[in-house]
């Protein structure tokens, strides 16, 4: 489908609004001299491991213990992670780390 030069205009002011509004909602609702509600402290503090919780699940929901390499390099990997966030304590190191020990051991060792 083709769009017209004032539909792809229309649809990009839309989406850098949209953008806009979700970086700026935050400090309109919680400004910096008002104490930010308990719930919205404990909603910061409990997401981030659930979402990474249903990434894992996302992730491994395809991999199957019954075909070729019974998942040997998706439980390498999450090893990996998890031994270097418990060394590291680094987020990114442990998921940059894990994804790319997955991506070595699927292109070139369980080929």
């Amino acid at each position: 489908m083709n769009y017209t030069t004032t539909q792809l205009i229309l649809f990009f002011i839309i989406v850098a609004f949209g953008t806009l509004l979700t970086r700026a909602l935050p400090f309109i609702l919680f400004p910096e001299n008002k104490p930010i509600p308990k719930y919205i402290r404990y909603l910061a503090d409990i997401l981030p491991y659930t979402i990474i919780g249903m990434l894992v699940v996302y992730c491994l929901k395809d991999v199957s213990v019954t075909q070729s390499y019974h998942a040997i390099p998706e439980a390498i990997s999450i090893l990996v992670i998890v031994l270097l966030h418990t060394w590291k304590k680094n987020t990114l190191l442990s998921i940059g780390g894990g994804a790319l020990l997955y991506m070595v051991l699927i292109q070139s060792v369980f080929v």
